[in-house]
Formats: C-alpha cells, structure tokens, sequence
C-alpha cells in the first residue's frame, strides 16, 4: 500500500513543482534539501518510471540556474554588506576567499562552487558584486547547474534502478547516500584547500577562510 501511493503520488506535476522550488530555495538558504530532493525524484524516476529522469535533470538544472542568477543578481544590485548577516565574520571572509577565486580563474570557480552549497552562495553573490560581466558568468552558471542536475538526479537513479519493487527504500537509499557523497565533496575541497593554503605564503588562503557546507548546515 504505500508503495502504491508513493507511485500514484510520483505520477503527479507537483512533484516537478516540489523540486523546482526546494532547488531554488536551496540556492539561497543553504539549509534546504534541494540536492536530496533531486536525488529522491530520481530514484523515483528510476524505481516507477515517473516522472521522467529527463524532466528531473530539466527541472533542476532551471531551478539551479536562476537560483544561481537571482544570487549573481542580488550580489551586483545589493552589494556584500547591505543586511546584517552579510555583515558577519564568517560571511565577509566567505566573500573574500570567493573573491580571490574569481580572480583566478572565474569558469572554475563557479563551476566547483555550484556542487559545495555555502560556497557557491558566496561565489554567486560575490561574483555579482564584483562586476564579473553576466555574459560570461550566465553560460557558467548554466552549464555547471545542468551538470550539477545531472549528477544528483543519476545517483538517485542508480539506487533506484536497483530497487525497482521498492520505490520507498529507493528513496530513502538515495537520500542517504546523495548525503555521504555531499559529505565526501565537502571533506576533499577543505583538503585541497588546506593543501593550496600550504603552498601559499602567508596563508593567505587558511582553511578558516573557506566557506564549506558542512560547518553551516
């Protein structure tokens, strides 16, 4: 009975809708699932045949990209000190580690950030108001949010296809594992961080200047 339901459920539009905003959301307010959400809509995908995994990944990468464009846009608009929790410590030295990395190098930034939640907030904002030209962060931004799209929809794929007669443990599979994967993204870009800090003099690039994701959620 509840496999039935979640199936019936999973027919419907809203679960495109629930995707869409939970992505969205997630853009801004690091907090919110939106990785999970893909994940679970792609094991359900996988595991009853709806909705589609192509309008997963669609879905997503929209609701990724004009996340990520409502950042950049806020950022130009607004600037980095405008509210209060701009203001904070934490904040201003996420945007002055985002800050050096776009100078760098901006497509590698961008495109990094976007799978790392507190980071590609900061890189967003940042990038807006630093005046990268919207012409070439918009092609980036879309381009790393359908890859970033494509990946967590695929891993919740993978655990559905695997339990194509459970769509219920299929989700929840996928979820735990779209977690341990974030969890292991997060741990190797403090890692090479940490490794890049060594290698730079001063330290200008200390670990307690990188945003990750896991101190914030």
């Amino acid at each position: 009975m509840p496999a039935d339901l979640l199936t019936a459920i999973s027919d419907g539009s809203w679960t495109l809708v629930a995707v869409f905003a939970l992505v969205l959301a997630d853009s801004v307010v690091v907090i919110v699932p939106g990785e999970l959400s893909v994940a679970a809509a792609g094991a359900l995908a996988a595991a009853t045949g709806a909705p589609p995994l192509a309008a997963v990944i669609g879905v997503a990468a929209l609701a990724a990209f004009c996340g990520d464009a409502l950042c950049f846009a806020v950022g130009r608009r607004v600037g980095l000190r405008r509210w209060r929790w701009m203001r904070s410590a934490r904040m201003q030295r996420a945007f002055d580690w985002a800050g050096r990395r776009l100078t760098e190098g901006t497509a590698t930034v961008v495109f990094t950030a976007r799978f790392i939640p507190f980071a590609r907030l900061a890189v967003n904002l940042t990038a807006g108001a630093t005046r990268v030209p919207a012409r070439r962060f918009l092609p980036i931004a879309a381009v790393a949010a359908t890859a970033w799209a494509a990946y967590q929809a695929v891993v919740g794929a993978a655990v559905g296809a695997l339990l194509p007669d459970a769509p219920i443990a299929a989700v929840l599979i996928s979820v735990g594992v779209a977690l341990a994967l974030g969890v292991m993204i997060d741990s190797l870009a403090a890692m090479l961080s940490r490794r890049r800090a060594a290698r730079t003099s001063g330290g200008a690039d200390s670990p307690s200047a990188r945003p990750t994701a896991t101190e914030d959620r």
